[in-house]
């Protein structure tokens, strides 16, 4: 197998074939997924082993205190041999990886071969093909959580623990020095904590960053930027506890911890710089200064690591492999973004060069991952984006006592069966055009239904100013460019799902939003308008913690020929239905979803698509077209804090809680929304007020489907990207 390593007496890197390490018991054997270089640490020591010896020793001086003593006990031509024997030996780099368990030891019972890891220590997690890791030292990754992300792991647990040793509360103000890759955690977990954050960094695009990742304000701490900050937040009083994760020889961060603290304030070091404290500053103050050690509780403890003896959970809470563990929950569950750290992906091959980059500055970085042989596919996390919806006009104003003229844009048989019965019998609404591409189907709709109009001319209906909405029925694969263009002429838009089926597609309308300054969109998600989800829904009340969702949909067969099966021009089908189930499941649940991971039968007949939200629930969506036709088309349950809904195919609802509830059996026509969702935009349109959903919602939900078929097409879950 390939490992980096270093002289440190040459400063040589190298990338070394190297034996397999044997798989002992009380480990597993991990083979490298991704790995994570720690810019702060392990290019210290890189730049070190380019150092002369004087410049090593004095980096070094505890080191030299060694040697000195070593002299003294074993005489100057020993020790010689001694240090020059060790220094002139190859040495590993990295601590931080995540990879799949390829063999598991004796004794080892919580994971099996496959499984994936995240793994520390910098004698087991490193920049190898191939490591043993002790019991203490691995934590499994949580489903859904891609594996370059957990490769954060040991980084976060040193950033952890960190905030642990600062034992902020809520409400707290706290500064943070030093914005390289542990302060970005830093402010990430802590503004996750619900403590105010001010960051302080000489490089401005950290500050940028940090702030993009929860800081209040951020700063060059030589200029008095910080100084505010930390003043208007805290009323003078100065910050609850200050973080000092810059490295370096400089006594700046000690001494600006000292000035920005609050009387009896504590002051927690992370990093590794200089720590000449000015006494009388830091007496006055009496202040608190902590030491953070690594990743936790366990570490540099040869019986906790090596021999795999846990600490009693009622007496050490947080270990450091259950600090490893909880930040791999943060970051599946959305509360920590490691994405955004992430400077550089290089191939393993490749790592010499990277490090040369790196020590040269040719490469900027906050982190690099290396992506090792084999895993490039597989566990390479793709990433949808969700984009930002621009800033907005205000709605046209209208009368709200004329009709609602409204234009249909295809009169096919949704719209016919499912649309237009409901809005040709509404009051205070005026059929105005119907558009086709074929003359006799605009005469049949304009026959059955009262259109004043029916035409093929759609730029002459766009243009008619006395039309208000545009209703998009037509072919899957035309309704991103008809929204556009109805966006641009003015109109609100009821299109039918999905409203995009690429991401190019779904930036075009955002694009025609920005440029007309027209948002006025509503996309048919119609289940969230059913009366008996709507009274379940309200039924089971407000939840506390996270929810499951599973929502059953049996699709069935479509005929031979049916256009649906055109996934060439017109996506796949799920790509076509799929948002109704998403929106329904994102609806209940309160949120937008920020991952998907998505699986399918061989020829993808059937599939399940799991989604994971911000509080950590998740909803399954199962699509199935190979289910018998006397099964329901659709059954949902959600469960949380010991209550649980269940709706059976819209014709009976249940809540099962303190007491429960059973909906009264309906028709057996059912009501699946399309009524109040039409009433709802119709309204919307006539009065001038939101449009029934957010459009950041609808944007959101046409992400979460896009992704769906990423993920099939990549195997691994993808990340929902949020784009400013």
């Amino acid at each position: 197998m390939k490992q980096v390593v270093q002289n440190y007496k040459s400063g040589e890197l190298a990338v070394l074939d190297v034996p397999v390490p044997g798989c002992k018991p009380g480990g597993v054997l991990v083979r490298s997924a991704y790995s994570l270089i720690s810019t702060g640490t392990e290019l210290m020591k890189v730049s070190e082993a380019g150092m002369s010896m004087v410049g090593k020793a004095r980096s070094r001086p505890d080191q030299v205190a060694k040697v000195v003593q070593s002299v003294a006990a074993n005489g100057l031509p020993a020790t010689y041999r001694k240090v020059m024997g060790k220094l002139d030996s190859y040495t590993p780099l990295g601590y931080s990886l995540c990879g799949v368990v390829e063999q598991v030891g004796a004794g080892i019972e919580d994971v099996a071969v496959g499984d994936l890891v995240a793994c520390a220590g910098n004698e087991h997690a490193l920049h190898a093909e191939l490591n043993w890791v002790p019991k203490n030292l691995y934590a499994p990754v949580p489903g859904g959580l891609a594996p370059r992300h957990a490769a954060f792991g040991t980084v976060g647990s040193i950033a952890l623990q960190g905030v642990r040793q600062g034992e902020s509360q809520l409400g707290d103000v706290a500064l943070v020095i030093g914005l390289g890759l542990i302060g970005q955690l830093v402010v990430q977990l802590l503004a996750a904590s619900g403590v105010r954050v001010v960051g302080a960094d000489p490089d401005p695009a950290r500050c940028t960053l940090a702030e993009r990742l929860g800081a209040a304000a951020c700063g060059d701490p030589a200029s008095a930027a910080v100084e505010t900050a930390v003043a208007e937040l805290t009323g003078g009083h100065g910050a609850d506890q200050v973080y000092l994760a810059a490295g370096g020889g400089s006594n700046q961060p000690v001494e600006l911890a000292a000035k920005l603290s609050r009387d009896r304030g504590r002051v927690v070091d992370i990093g590794k710089c200089s720590l000449n404290l000015p006494w009388n500053a830091y007496y006055e103050k009496e202040l608190d200064v902590r030491f953070s050690r690594s990743y936790g509780p366990g570490r540099y403890d040869p019986e906790y690591e090596l021999q795999g003896r846990d600490y009693p959970i009622g007496y050490v809470r947080w270990t450091e492999r259950r600090n490893l563990a909880c930040f791999l929950d943060l970051v599946a569950r959305g509360r920590v973004d490691v994405e955004p750290l992430v400077s550089h992906t290089a191939d393993f091959d490749d790592a010499v060069e990277t490090y040369r980059r790196l020590k040269d500055g040719d490469l900027k970085a906050v982190a690099v991952l290396f992506r090792y042989p084999g895993h490039a596919r597989e566990a390479e996390a793709p990433a949808v984006a969700v984009p930002a919806v621009p800033v907005r006009a205000s709605a046209p104003s209208r009368s709200v006592q004329s009709p609602v003229r409204l234009a249909f844009v295809g009169a096919g048989n949704y719209a016919t069966s499912m649309l237009l019965p409901h809005l040709a019998q509404r009051d205070g609404v005026a059929l105005s055009a119907v558009v086709t591409t074929t003359a006799l189907s605009a005469a049949n709709a304009k026959r059955k239904f009262g259109f004043a109009e029916a035409t093929t001319d759609l730029d002459a209906v766009l243009g008619d100013k006395s039309i208000d909405a545009v209703f998009v029925v037509t072919r899957h694969s035309s309704h991103a460019e008809l929204t556009r263009k109805a966006l641009l002429a003015g109109k609100a838009v009821f299109v039918e799902k999905p409203l995009a089926l690429t991401e190019d597609d779904l930036a075009g309308v955002l694009a025609a939003v920005e440029e007309s300054g027209n948002d006025r969109i509503q996309v048919g998600f119609n289940r969230r308008f059913a009366p008996l989800l709507r009274e379940a829904r309200r039924r089971f009340g407000a939840r506390s913690g996270p929810a499951s969702l599973r929502y059953l949909v049996n699709a069935g067969r479509l005929e031979h020929g049916s256009w649906y099966l055109r996934q060439g021009t017109e996506g796949s089908r799920f790509a076509g239905e799929g948002g109704h189930f998403i929106d329904t499941a994102s609806w209940l649940l309160g949120a937008d979803p920020v991952s998907v991971y998505a699986v399918a039968t061989s020829g993808n007949q059937d599939l399940q698509a799991v989604l994971r939200y911000p509080d950590g629930s998740t909803a399954t969506i199962s699509y199935v077209t190979s289910g018998p036709a006397s099964l329901p088309k659709e059954t949902l349950d959600l469960v949380a804090d010991g209550k649980a809904l269940r709706l059976d195919d819209f014709v009976r609802a249940s809540v099962y809680g303190r007491k429960r509830w059973v909906s009264s059996r309906l028709p057996k026509a059912r009501d699946k929304g399309q009524n109040a969702e039409l009433a709802a935009f119709v309204k919307a349109v006539r009065t001038g007020g939101p449009m029934p959903v957010p459009l950041e919602s609808l944007v959101a939900t046409t992400a979460a489907t896009l992704a769906v078929q990423a993920g099939l097409a990549a195997g691994t879950p993808v990340t929902l990207a949020r784009t400013p």
